[in-house]
């Protein structure tokens, strides 16, 4: 084989073994394949026609997210979700690609609903100076961006502000849901259930969650983020009452 030949196959395999993992994860994920149904290597091979070495791997990251188990002379099991890694993002994003979506929404709206308001009183007692002024600079920018519909740019704002909530609440179990709360911010926009422009009540929320940190207020940072996620909690549950959009 060439040396060319090598960079182009290389260069495909990645793109490959990603799409592979997004297909069998969004099945499982969507219960396409039911909990214990097992899967060979050899039929998802010619399925996929992909490499031995690819679908190994493929599988080796979905049983190290608890959706397959190996299995001497079975194959690879398919996991209940009781099992899954359901905070890691891949798996988020499955399940809000998913017929399951209205569900998943709602259970991680309801853990931002337990976790956020708590990492917004915890920043305004520990956050940095710095932390403090970017927040209000965030609050601002995404009211600027919302008020003009900008829907793709108010999500940068919007998952940078959370992010640095979690960060600069010092508790470190807190920040390790930053990628969960990022998948959850950018789930609802990309499934068209993100108002446009945003609410008022969001914006106005936003920066009073940001005054209050800046003011070292740890009770009314508490109170503002709390109304805000439930804003969102309530709005989430209002659209999947209709069945817009979830499905």
């Amino acid at each position: 084989m060439g040396e060319a030949t090598r960079d182009a196959a290389r260069s495909v395999a990645p793109v490959l073994h990603d799409k592979v993992i997004d297909a069998l994860g969004l099945e499982i994920t969507s219960g396409q394949h039911a909990p214990g149904a097992a899967l060979t290597l050899e039929r998802l091979q010619q399925r996929f026609g992909v490499s031995r070495t690819v679908m190994r791997e493929v599988m080796r990251i979905l049983e190290s997210l608890s959706l397959v188990q190996s299995r001497r002379r079975v194959g690879l099991v398919v996991q209940p979700i009781s099992r899954w890694r359901v905070l890691d993002p891949r798996v988020i994003r499955w399940r809000l690609d998913g017929p399951g979506r209205a569900d998943q929404l709602r259970t991680l709206t309801e853990l931002r609903v337990a976790v956020e308001p708590l990492a917004a009183a915890g920043a305004a007692r520990h956050a940095a100076p710095a932390q403090r002024q970017r927040l209000g600079a965030l609050a601002a920018r995404m009211r600027h961006l919302g008020e003009a519909g900008q829907l793709d740019a108010f999500l940068e704002v919007d998952v940078e502000f959370h992010a640095l909530l979690l960060h600069g609440c010092h508790n470190e179990m807190f920040s390790a849901l930053t990628d969960v709360i990022t998948e959850v911010l950018a789930g609802r926009t990309e499934h068209g259930l993100m108002p446009r422009p945003p609410r008022p009540v969001a914006l106005d929320l936003h920066e009073r969650v940001a005054s209050c940190v800046a003011a070292g207020d740890a009770r009314g940072a508490e109170a503002a983020m709390r109304e805000l996620v439930e804003e969102v909690r309530d709005a989430i549950s209002a659209t999947a009452s209709c069945g817009a959009g979830l499905r």
